[in-house]
């Protein structure tokens, strides 16, 4: 009579740490976008370029798509001629490409066939923030900063108030104010008060 040895399942491996200890390699800005041109990477794989990093972007939840959808609209109506609003596009920076749930870009579409938008071509970008709010807050923020686009807005759903970031200098924005329901958003393009556009317009 044959003996079947029991089975003996093999050693667990150690998970990975979330961040390696080991020296990783960063992604330049030029090559991030061969990538993408070649298709390696697609929508579907939901990333972005920040410092270097492939970073996940957050799952988007029902009133984070409502958010959006809302600001989106607001930013179209009370734009002047000459601007036009980007949703969850790239925009180019030094060591980054960033793509903010909205932007308020120079020009036209068709402007930017060729390239995106550099920093230089927005005035304005905003994230809407319910998990990811620590990082918008401190990455991005930096992010958008150090980059010189003159205001940042984070539509904070979590204390329902559109936090409003100005004046970047030296690597970060010296002023930030917060709006509630029932203010309203004063809309800055090149240096000028174009609109003012009421919270409630904003939040879902």
């Amino acid at each position: 009579m044959s003996t079947i040895a029991p089975t003996v399942a093999p050693p667990a491996r150690p998970l990975p740490p979330a961040v390696p200890t080991v020296p990783i390699y960063r992604l330049s800005v030029a090559q991030y976008q061969a990538i993408a041109r070649h298709g390696i990477l697609g929508p579907e794989d939901r990333v972005e370029l920040i410092n270097g990093w492939l970073v996940p972007k957050m799952t988007k939840n029902t009133p984070h798509t409502v958010a959006t959808g809302l600001v989106n609209d607001a930013l179209d109506a009370h734009r002047p001629a000459g601007w036009h609003v980007r949703g969850q596009e790239p925009v180019t920076l030094a060591d980054s490409v960033p793509e903010p749930d909205l932007a308020l870009v120079r020009g036209s579409r068709r402007d930017y066939l060729n390239a995106h938008p550099t920093a230089a071509d927005v005035s304005l970008v905003v994230e809407v923030a319910e998990s990811s709010l620590a990082f918008d807050r401190t990455t991005k923020r930096t992010l958008y900063a150090e980059a010189g686009i003159p205001a940042y807005w984070i539509v904070n759903l979590v204390d329902n108030v559109v936090e409003v970031h100005t004046a970047p200098a030296g690597g970060d924005y010296t002023a930030v104010q917060a709006f509630a329901p029932g203010d309203e958003v004063p809309l800055v393009l090149g240096g000028v008060e174009v609109a003012r556009v009421p919270v409630a317009e904003l939040l879902p």
